[in-house]
């Protein structure tokens, strides 16, 4: 009787070897699905891409709007009516030296 209980025990190991680890069993079909999973987050991300590169296209084609901001972002372009006007930055906001010419001192610095 143990010795039939012992084959059978045996017989279900050696059934159960290719279900968890062969060619087509579990431990594959787990790591093929995180696979597929992985590659179609990668296709969304791709699609979306595309399709913020096709209206770009499309507005590029159609629409001189966005030729026009490209052109006054990219090139500084300006139209023939309209006056250009630049806001410099006080010494104190870009960290820079006064515009005497002068080094300033550090705070608590005696001269």
């Amino acid at each position: 009787m143990r010795l039939i209980a012992l084959c059978l025990v045996t017989l279900l190991l050696l059934i159960q070897y290719p279900l968890w680890l062969g060619k087509g069993g579990w431990l594959r079909t787990w790591d093929l699905e995180r696979q597929v999973a992985a590659a179609q987050k990668k296709n969304e991300e791709l699609k979306a891409r595309n399709a913020k590169l096709a209206s770009e296209v499309s507005d590029l084609k159609d629409g001189t709007g966005a030729v026009e901001e490209r052109a006054r972002l990219e090139l500084g372009m300006i139209k023939n009516d309209e006056i250009f006007v630049q806001i410099a930055q006080s010494s104190a906001q870009a960290g820079g030296n006064p515009p005497d010419g002068h080094q300033s001192a550090p705070a608590g610095a005696l001269h």
